[in-house]
């Protein structure tokens, strides 16, 4: 089967929309992070901070990865279209493959930096579930005092 112009450029509309959900994230994260910035400032021993910095690192890194493979999968159709345009089909083919390959490499980290951000989310839920216990056993002890 031989590539066509027009297949490395359906793929123009598939990265650009995912690009700009990468982006949305990028914003997301920078957002959170300053907000951390100021909390650990007020309060830089509580734990919870520290874990919530540690995850947005980890995050912020891994969405400039899936920004860079998307880029070079985009970068790479442009590339295929033009080896299509001067006949050159056998490096089109491979340079069609890359881009795939990179936009493959681009959604599996996209995955798994959606995994770490569930771990952030269940680190607040944790702190919550915390602070909730030792109100509750505050209140049961005093219920407890008014019995006897």
């Amino acid at each position: 089967m031989e590539l066509q112009l027009s297949t490395p450029a359906l793929l123009f509309s598939a990265i650009t929309l995912m690009m700009l959900a990468f982006t949305n994230r990028f914003l997301a994260v920078a957002n959170l992070i300053r907000g951390l910035h100021k909390k650990f400032l007020e309060n830089p021993d509580q734990e919870i901070i520290i874990d919530q910095i540690r995850n947005l690192k980890k995050r912020a890194s891994m969405i400039k990865y899936m920004q860079l493979c998307g880029v070079l999968s985009f970068l790479l159709c442009v590339i295929c279209m033009y080896l299509i345009f001067i006949g050159a089909q056998p490096a089109a083919d491979y340079v069609f493959i890359s881009s795939m390959l990179a936009l493959l490499i681009s959604l599996v980290i996209s995955l798994i930096e959606i995994l770490i951000s569930n771990q952030a989310i269940n680190l607040e839920l944790k702190d919550m579930e915390d602070h909730f216990e030792k109100r509750r056993s505050g209140i049961d002890t005093w219920f407890k005092k008014d019995r006897e």
